[in-house]
């Protein structure tokens, strides 16, 4: 097994190095049975790095406690890489020297196209920053989401030489803080796929490194951004201000030019509503993450750029693809699943990453759409492909929520909780404003005019 010697400012990433969906750390003094749960977890979902030998960030003292001597690694390699049932193909183990603090265990887990178990027959996922114990049909549903290798690892046909001398591979690596030469810090972040016993570089690579990403690969893989003059479902080519813009380029600086793009048409525009003018005032974070979530998940095999369409009063970001493995409209703010784990897992790994843990990036959007006063953003699978459509309506006030509350329920009573509850709105004070509002207007009517503050109750008038 191979050593690789840390210097001081790799264990300082190393220490720094949070705890999420891709990256883990263990004590040395971990019983092996539960460092393969995390190990399996990590398999069985988008893959991840364990650190073995590191104390969590919330432990007294020294944290990089490693070993002394490698043999006292080898019960935990032994139940990781020969006990796991089926064993997980690909993985790179090694250690990190860590000169008096030790030697770091660290394995390199691929995503797995099979469902593992630990040796005592449980199977587990990663879920953000934890492991999570799955049983019966959430096992058979994994099963049916795995099988195909990832269209990422796919074989390009380009010459290693252009990836290695291109300035996003350089700025990259020097982000990170890496000291690997770049042909090595491929291999080992499985940017290379072994063909015919030589290794080439695979659609992940292009997409992040490739100067030419869209020249370079057999399918498109831009973003157009149109800017269209109605408010109708269907649009005319004479309702376009201009042609669509079409955004090239290595995958973040797409994702930049996009949001640029879209934030450029939306600035000072407005639309007409009943004869009032609207202006068009969308939260800057929901619409990054809703366009973050669209070039990183997409599907990269279909021959179809994403399209984001900026309407008078809605934008639609469309992306290629139905949404991966088990996932549905239904439990997407629930369920983790990724298309594209190494292009997640390389954009994260970055400071400041452009993206979040997978999933929070849309409950970021939910929230912050929320914050604004707007409704959620729509989700739409269709036949080869997944819209997203955050629309400029704005959320029921709470005394509308209320209203239509006791029409349909007339003998409710109801609690600032309750109406909390129901409208979504978080502020107490703003609660209690709204139903003093509709007592005075006589809608609603105390149970007790004496009751306290805390448990004040009302019923419709």
């Amino acid at each position: 097994m191979d050593t690789s010697q840390l210097d001081d400012d790799e264990i300082t990433v190393l220490l720094e190095l949070n705890e999420d969906h891709f990256n883990d750390v263990k004590s040395k003094n971990i019983s092996p049975s539960k460092l393969q749960e995390t190990f399996v977890a990590f398999a069985n979902s988008d893959g991840g790095d364990l650190y073995v030998g590191v104390e969590d960030k919330s432990a007294q003292g020294e944290r990089l406690v490693g070993y002394a001597e490698k043999e006292e690694a080898n019960a935990a390699i032994s139940v990781l890489l020969e006990e796991t049932q089926p064993a997980v193909e690909n993985v790179t183990a090694e250690f990190l020297d860590c000169g008096t603090r030790g030697l770091v265990l660290h394995f390199a887990i691929p995503k797995s196209p099979k469902v593992h178990y630990t040796s005592s027959g449980d199977c587990y996922i990663r879920v953000n920053a934890q492991k999570r114990k799955i049983k019966g049909e959430r096992i058979t549903q994994l099963g049916y989401s795995k099988g195909a290798e990832p269209y990422e690892r796919k074989v390009v046909d380009v010459e290693l030489d252009d990836i290695l001398s291109s300035p996003a591979l350089e700025s990259y690596m020097a982000r990170i803080s890496t000291h690997l030469d770049p042909a090595t810090f491929l291999r080992k972040q499985r940017l290379l796929t072994l063909k015919d016993e030589s290794r080439y570089p695979n659609v992940g690579c292009v997409l992040l490194f490739d100067e030419s990403p869209q020249a370079t690969l057999e399918t498109r893989c831009a973003v157009k951004v149109y800017r269209l003059r109605t408010t109708e479902k269907e649009y005319r080519r004479e309702q376009l201000e201009e042609m669509p813009v079409t955004i090239n380029g290595v995958i973040e600086e797409v994702i930049e030019k996009a949001i640029a793009q879209v934030s450029a048409y939306i600035d000072g525009a407005s639309f007409q509503d009943g004869g009032k003018l609207v202006k068009l005032q969308y939260p800057s974070e929901a619409l990054k993450e809703i366009l973050v979530n669209a070039v990183i998940h997409r599907d990269y095999s279909l021959n179809d750029d994403i399209h984001v369409r900026v309407f008078d009063n809605r934008i639609e970001v469309q992306s290629p693809g139905k949404l991966p493995g088990y996932m549905s409209v239904d439990n997407l703010y629930e369920e983790r699943f990724s298309r594209n784990p190494n292009i997640v897992r390389m954009l994260h790994n970055l400071p400041n990453p452009v993206n979040h843990d997978i999933g929070e990036g849309l409950d970021t959007a939910k929230n912050e759409l929320k914050r604004a006063g707007l409704v959620p953003p729509a989700f739409e699978e269709r036949e080869n492909a997944f819209l997203v459509t955050v629309k400029h309506q704005k959320i029921a006030s709470v005394e509308e929520v209320v209203l239509a509350y006791i029409e349909e329920n007339p003998n409710a009573e109801l609690t600032n909780k309750l109406v909390r509850q129901l409208s979504g709105e978080d502020d107490m004070q703003k609660v209690k404003i709204a139903l003093q509002k509709l007592r005075a207007a006589g809608h609603i009517k105390p149970v007790d005019e004496n009751a306290s503050a805390f448990s004040f109750r009302y019923i419709k008038a």
